[in-house]
């Protein structure tokens, strides 16, 4: 396997939130239409200190610090917050330094009076974010004219992908808000890959009534599917994507190939774009975004179990961490096998994970709900 270059780089809801995929299978678990994925777990409730635990450090002071990507040069990374509601204007997106841990806020909604320029997302979008801004998934690509094109997945005042670009180098970085387009109607997205000639793939998990479609319980037929938009034909339904619950994506380097988290089927897909030709197909468990390694490898967020009493304290605690546990599987993407897990968590130090992004030796971490991300140090061998 060749490694993934930089501009590949992966880590992925109307003004009232939408639910994200614990959310989504906690409701499940209330109502018992999904037994099969409760597991035990060593802590009962929020996890309030914010210790080491074996390879694994805490960094804490984030707001649900749900996807993250690197940039370039490797010495900070660009961090997601989705906020605790559109109405605390508590979502953004963060700039992380890895040397000396600091977090700087580079955007939050509402204090951009940018104009969309040309060539950056659809010219009848025209102003930036509101003060409801939050931040799902996020992607980071090197445009075919030399400039940084970071797109969010953003559900606050409007469900929308927000165009940006990323000016600055080492530590030093900021976004500018360039552009955005809107969903499709309907459409609650999740995440989004950026490529180089201005289009993006990004995944439809339900439609924007979320919960409500499974209090039957869980569904047997497909919530959503992945679409690819262009300025030139807008939205298109890429075949053989329909799943349940599709989440994170990410694509090979030339856009062909497009692997897809489908949550509710409990597996991450390979498929072909032009074609929607299947490829292959890896068993992973409630899978959530997924990320490139340096070396090839795809790193997938797993949660390992929900039962209704984990849920309710992660919806309802004010400080902490989640403490659902997780694993960060890696998967060969030419032959689709599980390799195992780089990492996992039985809920402490944090749980929930949502992203695996790996920098050098290390393994950053985000979690859907929670005040921190890991740092975990990886073994050399």
């Amino acid at each position: 396997m060749k490694p993934h270059p930089l501009a590949r780089s992966r880590s992925r809801r109307t003004a009232r939130r939408a639910p994200s995929l614990p959310a989504l299978l906690g409701v499940l678990l209330m109502i018992g239409a999904a037994p099969w994925l409760a597991c035990a777990s060593r802590v009962a409730g929020p996890i309030t200190d914010c210790e080491p635990e074996g390879n694994a450090r805490p960094i804490c002071g984030f707001t649900n610090p749900e996807d993250m990507v690197a940039l370039p040069g490797d010495q900070a990374i660009l961090i997601g917050e989705y906020g605790r509601s559109a109405e605390d204007h508590s979502g953004g997106l963060v700039v992380f330094t890895l040397e000396d841990e600091q977090r700087r806020v580079v955007f939050e909604g509402g204090d951009s009076t940018a104009e969309p320029e040309a060539g950056w997302g659809d010219p009848t979008c025209t102003s930036p974010p509101t003060r409801a801004f939050n931040s799902h998934g996020i992607d980071l690509v090197r445009r075919d004219d030399g400039r940084w094109q970071l797109l969010v997945v953003q559900h606050g005042g409007r469900e929308a992908i927000e165009f940006f670009e990323l000016q600055g180098e080492g530590t030093r970085w900021q976004v500018e808000w360039r552009g955005c387009v809107r969903a499709p109607e309907d459409a609650s997205l999740n995440e989004v890959v950026a490529l180089p000639d201005g289009r993006f793939y990004t995944t439809r998990m339900a439609s924007r009534r979320g919960a409500l479609e499974l209090e039957r319980g869980l569904p047997t037929e497909p919530t959503g599917h992945a679409f690819v938009w262009s300025a030139e034909e807008g939205y298109r339904k890429i075949e053989g994507t329909d799943g349940i619950m599709p989440n994170g994506i990410a694509s090979s380097p030339d856009g062909r190939i497009l692997y897809m988290n489908a949550s509710g089927e409990g597996s991450l897909r390979k498929v072909e774009v032009a074609s929607g030709r299947e490829l292959g197909r890896a068993a992973v468990p409630m899978p959530d975004n997924v990320t490139w390694s340096p070396d090839g490898r795809l790193l997938v967020a797993s949660l390992g179990g929900l039962d209704p009493s984990q849920f309710e304290a992660c919806q309802t605690m004010e400080k902490g961490a989640c403490p659902i546990p997780f694993q960060i599987i890696a998967v060969d993407p030419d032959t689709m096998t599980p390799l195992g897990p780089v990492y996992q968590s039985d809920g402490s130090p944090m749980g929930a994970g949502t992203v695996g992004l790996q920098v050098g030796n290390e393994l950053f971490i985000g979690s859907f709900q929670g005040d921190r991300i890991l740092r975990v140090t990886l073994d050399p061998g």
